[in-house]
């Protein structure tokens, strides 16, 4: 198990009941080395995510990230991906993330992680989808 300790800001996205919160980071980053083939891929798109909450990227976010129906979604709160994501930032002051597993089944992937938030645990699912040659975050469960 990788632990990685993320202080503020986050990312917390509220578009869609699929959706329901997206990581957060800032600090360490995502060990990718443990992973082969498909999985390493998808630890590196957990790894690129962090580090793009971490420099306030949203625009890498919405392109690079996260999955097009996640972006769809945003888009039909009104305004884009990029706004929607810029009002979220900062939502989380302090958030631990560990990553317990990835499975890969084809086109899709999922990725069991434990984190804290708040003072919270919680064991969560995120999922991916692969489009084109890229794996993109479709939810956190």
């Amino acid at each position: 198990m990788r632990t990685i300790i993320l202080k503020s800001p986050s990312v917390a996205l509220g578009a869609a009941a699929a959706l329901a919160l997206l990581l957060a980071a800032c600090g360490s980053t995502v060990s990718t080395g443990d992973y082969r083939g498909p999985s390493k891929a998808v630890a590196q798109r957990i790894s690129d995510f962090q580090s793009d909450v971490v420099a306030g990227e949203e625009k890498k976010l919405c392109n690079r990230d996260l999955a097009s129906s996640v972006q769809t979604r945003l888009r039909a709160g009104g305004g884009d991906c990029v706004q929607a994501l810029k009002k979220q930032l900062g939502a989380i002051d302090d958030y631990e993330i560990s990553i317990a597993s990835i499975a890969v089944h084809g086109t899709s992937a999922t990725a069991r992680v434990k984190s804290t938030w708040s003072g919270k645990q919680r064991a969560s699912t995120m999922q991916f989808v692969k489009e084109g040659n890229s794996w993109r975050i479709a939810t956190l469960q």
